[in-house]
């Protein structure tokens, strides 16, 4: 499988199949394809596994589409200005990403939850259930804002804006802490806790996240008083 990323405020990725290569995505995710694909719509993994990527920000059906002859060609595109970021998987290792991240995989690559430590998931922003992603194959995701790739060596941290945190490596210990200071908590402007993640392992942030862009914009719609 080829693939080719286009665009840089709402990207779209479209993929070049040969005869009999596969694609996954959560259902309606296909934005155009030619047409020589079949299509096959379930749960992927049954009721349990489906649940679970809806509490993690996916759709309970999951839809595959498979080439029919070589050179079909079919483009999924992003849901929020970003980037779409490709991730190798070669069995060995994991990925955490935040909720809503998945894009699309090819069929061996497993998309699964990820339950944060209890402090993680309430003060972190992120929330308890975070995706996983395992197998071998590639997996895309989606990025909100720009992308940032950080190696973290053994015992290096990097403290982050809570929802800043793309996806990392399992082998990247995440947690949360507060902002010391009385006068920080209070006029600094980031809030109580930050995200904290400790190497080593490959870390991606965003520039922005879903969260503070929407409360953004509340101010400026319309409402009744």
């Amino acid at each position: 499988m080829k693939y080719q990323i286009y665009g840089e405020k709402l990207p779209i990725v479209t993929l070049q199949f040969e005869a009999g290569e596969s694609i996954y995505t959560q259902s309606g995710g296909m934005t155009w394809m030619t047409d020589n694909f079949s299509m096959e719509t379930n749960m992927r993994g049954g009721l349990m596994k489906g649940l679970g990527r809806m509490l993690s920000g996916e759709s309970l059906f999951m839809a595959t589409y498979t080439a029919k002859a070589s050179g079909a060609e079919l483009t999924i595109a992003s849901s929020f200005p970003g980037e779409i970021l490709p991730i190798e998987l070669n069995g060995s290792q994991q990925w955490i990403a935040q909720k809503s991240a998945f894009l699309c995989a090819t069929p061996s690559v497993n998309l699964s939850t990820f339950v944060t430590k209890a402090r993680a998931g309430i003060f972190g922003g992120e929330g308890f259930i975070l995706q996983k992603l395992s197998g071998t194959g590639v997996v895309f995701l989606e990025i909100d804002g720009t992308a940032v790739e950080k190696n973290l060596r053994p015992g290096e941290r990097l403290k982050v804006d809570t929802g800043n945190v793309a996806a990392f490596e399992s082998s990247v210990k995440y947690d949360v802490e507060t902002v010391k200071g009385f006068a920080n908590v209070l006029f600094g402007g980031e809030g109580l806790f930050l995200s904290v993640l400790e190497g080593p392992g490959k870390v991606y942030l965003q520039s922005m996240n879903i969260s503070s862009f929407a409360s953004r914009l509340i101010p400026y719609f319309p409402h009744r008083d």
